[in-house]
């Protein structure tokens, strides 16, 4: 009958800390996920900036000498990712391929005009920016016009600002209900055994010397749910790089890095405090006090 009953004791206690370490496991890998959003938001916010197209369209008069110094001057400008000269024809046999149907059967000629698409880099996407290098290139005699979409680039950045805003408040409370429910996990496991803690203090041992295998095991715990979830972490990594590989999201390995320590260490810090505060509550509980 003993035995049967220390079966089940043990059976029990392992269930205990396997739901313990799930609720860290989970808790870490949502956090941790979060901060990859938080260490990104910049580099997905750029990508998006930098597919905005300014479009200089030159004159049919421009002559070679003058397109190419303008495509090495673009290329050599602070502010340009890469630019691309799209010729007449180019530009017809794009829209051939958009629409369906040759509309030069129709007009007899080719309407469109030369043109160099410029990305800029995604730094320089403002209203303020953009203005600043139309007006520089507008002074060229051989370009007709410039043109970009000024009330997406707006929209773009008022939404980049909001995103931000909201990510940094989601972190913060995201953050402390990870605390919280760690804490209550640990909490809960310590709460079960407050009567031998009881019992240990009655015989005469230290707060000292029964606060540390309750501690040492609950780190235990936390380290074994940290790994979990960073495991999950490079999962989900590993695959959003293999999605969208333009991002270059494992380039910066120093951000990444920092953050996997810091889950890591986040997750044995919380379980150290959250188990040196329950077990201290117990001890200093008397003994009526624990049936209730």
């Amino acid at each position: 009958m003993a035995s049967s009953f220390d079966k089940y004791q043990k059976r029990k206690l392992i269930s205990s800390y396997v739901s313990v370490v799930i609720s860290i496991a989970l808790v870490l890998f949502l956090l941790g996920c979060l901060g990859l959003l938080v260490i990104n938001s910049k580099k997905v916010a750029d990508h998006f900036k930098e597919q905005v197209v300014m479009t200089i369209y030159l004159n049919d008069t421009a002559k070679y000498v003058e397109v190419n110094q303008l495509k090495k001057s673009l290329a050599m400008a602070d502010y340009t990712k890469d630019a691309v000269y799209v010729s007449k024809e180019e530009a017809a046999e794009f829209m051939k391929a958009e629409t369906g149907e040759d509309f030069m059967d129709f007009v007899g000629y080719n309407p469109l005009k030369n043109s160099i698409d410029v990305h800029l880099k995604a730094d320089f996407v403002t209203t303020e920016q953009l203005a600043e290098i139309s007006e520089g290139l507008s002074n060229k005699a051989f370009i007709e016009e410039i043109r970009y979409d000024n009330d997406l680039v707006e929209l773009m950045n008022d939404n980049v600002k909001k995103i931000t805003f909201w990510v940094l408040i989601i972190s913060a409370l995201f953050t402390l209900i990870a605390v919280l429910l760690i804490n209550s996990s640990i909490r809960l496991a310590v709460y079960s055994k407050r009567f031998i803690i009881k019992t240990m203090q009655m015989v005469g041992a230290t707060k000292r010397f029964i606060r540390r295998p309750f501690v040492w095991k609950s780190v235990q715990l936390g380290i074994i749910g940290a790994l979990v979830a960073l495991a999950g972490m490079a999962v989900v990594l590993y695959y959003l790089d293999l999605t969208f590989p333009e991002l270059e999201l494992l380039r910066n390995t120093v951000l990444i890095g920092a953050l996997f320590v810091g889950i890591f260490l986040l997750g044995i810090l919380i379980t150290w405090i959250s188990t040196f505060i329950a077990t201290q509550r117990f001890l200093n509980l008397k003994t009526d006090q624990l049936y209730y």
